[in-house]
């Protein structure tokens, strides 16, 4: 029999995995996640998550609470006599509780290659730091942080020039298809769990305002893997003299390029800006409230010119 099951998730990311649960023809019991959200400006209306419009979409029960501490929600989630749970970036810890509130358990959707990258950021942190492969895994879930055992992995190369956001869309469906397997062993009985390796433990850390400017004085090879870390969102960013004042621009695409000279200097039209050793490219980058643009249009229609230093 299909297993009945209670998701659990927020963003875009666990849309996919979702919809392929329904499309198995497993039980969806109720889809737990983040309340809706205020818009960015005064008197805009909450939006709901992208998962609780997926789940409305498919006709599925909706639960937003603000936190599981509290008894009543501890409850409320037994009381849907689960067989288990399916979590993928549901953004709330869960509580011991919860954790045994199914039959048998509650299983992760995590984007990488646990012990590597446990944390809030793993996509963006293995992009950063220009790992060549990363993955998605399966891990039932304990009370540590991202510590359980691994039911099933599956590996992705990252190429020397993906983004975070594209390297995201690829797992997103990876993990889909990866969760509905796992569902499929555990239905049969059959889904095995190994302990996570002691060794080769990193934790991917929310990514943080103050790093996300870019720093010139690195190797091409840092600066580039840093902005391909970080695009699309939240973008890494420089200072750039334009207009008589430096404006806050973002640089959503990078290539290394030849070239040498003081890093931040800008050496060419294509944009080619030194860095601490080497030089990259600025193939992509978007001012504040416009649109992304080619590099070299953007030089040209914002003035800046060869011999110019971004600070």
């Amino acid at each position: 029999m299909p297993l009945r099951l209670i998701f659990m998730g927020t963003p875009d990311f666990a849309v996919p995995t979702l919809e392929a649960l329904a499309a198995a023809g497993h039980a969806i019991a109720a889809v737990y996640t983040q309340p809706p959200r205020a818009g960015g400006r005064r008197g805009l209306a909450a939006t709901p998550s992208p998962v609780q419009q997926a789940a409305e979409r498919l006709g599925l029960a909706v639960r937003t609470p603000v936190s599981l501490k509290a008894p009543e929600e501890q409850r409320a989630f037994a009381g849907l006599a689960a067989d288990a749970a399916v979590v993928v970036a549901y953004g709330l810890i869960l509580p011991a509780p919860i954790l045994a509130g199914t039959r048998l358990g509650c299983y992760n959707g995590h984007a990488s290659l646990l012990p590597r990258w446990r944390g809030a950021a793993p996509i963006q942190r293995a992009v950063m730091a220009g790992d060549a492969e990363t993955g998605m895994m399966v891990m039932k879930m304990d009370e540590g942080l991202d510590t359980g055992p691994v039911a099933l992995a599956e590996r992705v190369a990252i190429g020397p020039d993906t983004t975070a956001g594209e390297l995201h869309d690829r797992l997103m469906q990876v993990g889909a298809g990866l969760m509905v397997e796992a569902m499929a062993r555990l239905e049969a009985g059959t889904l095995t769990l190994a302990p996570q390796p002691a060794d080769g433990v990193t934790y991917a850390a929310k990514i943080a305002k103050g790093e996300t400017r870019i720093d010139w004085s690195l190797p091409a090879g840092r600066v580039h893997d840093h902005v391909r870390g970080l695009s699309p969102v939240p973008g890494a960013w420089a200072p750039m003299p334009l207009g008589g004042r430096d404006e806050r621009v973002k640089v959503l695409r990078t290539a290394l390029a030849g070239g040498a000279g003081p890093a931040g200097a800008v050496l060419d039209a294509a944009p080619t800006v030194a860095c601490g050793d080497g030089a990259v490219r600025l193939v992509e980058v978007q001012r504040a409230g416009g649109r992304p643009v080619a590099g070299d249009a953007f030089m040209r229609g914002a003035g800046l010119q060869a011999g110019a230093r971004l600070p």
